[in-house]
């Protein structure tokens, strides 16, 4: 901390962003060398909409910087498993709603910046993309190296178990598919609603069975929220790891 308070003091930076700093430090583990790169990356497109101010770009090269690195990963961990395994549990690991889970329990809620007020925001996972720019952010500030030991020592050892993400069951619509071909159901999946949340199309899809909406979940694309509404239908359908 006290090498944080010197670079506040040395940088010059002001009391409304001495805060901010000291989040993005305590979050980091380290005192970053643009301050400016990093507020990029922690800035959604609901508060700042230049492609030169929000963290849009960032996140896609962090998604593929974050990828390569759970890949590495992956395939010097299971030194004897095949391509369809490595796949399954990489997907597993950059799932939205597992980085999204992992970026709140960081702090990275507390000091992204976006539109509060923004209800649609609510069902989206932009602390997990946000947490995707602030790797990209780490890449171009960094270089390569140092991001992989951060994503390391900070995303994947603490917060991803890896025992655990074996068995997890995350294509929650192929669950109740079987679910449904098992016990002779009609499964179907409608999108209910379609409407524009500043600027962006929000999907509501519903899981319907035998003409009875049981679930539904809602995303800005019809992917996402079909499964949504699947996870849900599957928690309440009580169908646990194993089908029922």
């Amino acid at each position: 901390m006290a090498l944080v308070r010197y670079f506040i003091q040395y940088l010059g930076i002001d009391k409304t962003s001495r805060s901010f700093y000291k989040q993005l430090c305590n979050v980091l583990g380290f005192v970053p060398g643009a301050l400016s790169l990093y507020k990029t990356a922690l800035s959604h497109r609901s508060v700042k909409e230049g492609t030169d101010e929000n963290n849009e770009r960032l996140e896609y090269l962090g998604d593929a910087i974050l990828s390569g690195v759970v890949a590495d990963y992956l395939f010097k961990r299971y030194p004897y498993k095949g391509e369809g395994f490595l796949t399954e549990m990489r997907s597993k690991m950059v799932n939205r709603q597992t980085l999204n889970d992992i970026a709140v329990k960081m702090g990275l809620k507390k000091i992204t910046i976006y539109n509060k007020n923004d209800g649609s925001l609510k069902v989206s996972q932009i602390f997990g993309n946000t947490l995707e720019a602030l790797v990209g952010a780490i890449y171009v500030d960094k270089g390569f190296n140092p991001t992989k030991q951060w994503v390391l020592r900070h995303i994947i050892i603490p917060h991803m178990f890896i025992e655990d993400l074996e068995t997890l069951e995350i294509n929650h619509k192929n669950k109740l598919y079987g679910w449904a071909n098992k016990n002779g159901k009609n499964l179907e999946f409608e999108t209910l609603d379609e409407r524009f949340e500043n600027g962006r199309r929000l999907f509501t899809v519903g899981a319907v069975v035998d003409g009875e909406l049981i679930a539904e979940g809602k995303a800005f694309n019809k992917k996402d929220a079909s499964q949504i509404a699947s996870q849900i239908a599957v928690e309440k359908l009580g169908l646990g790891k194993t089908e029922e």
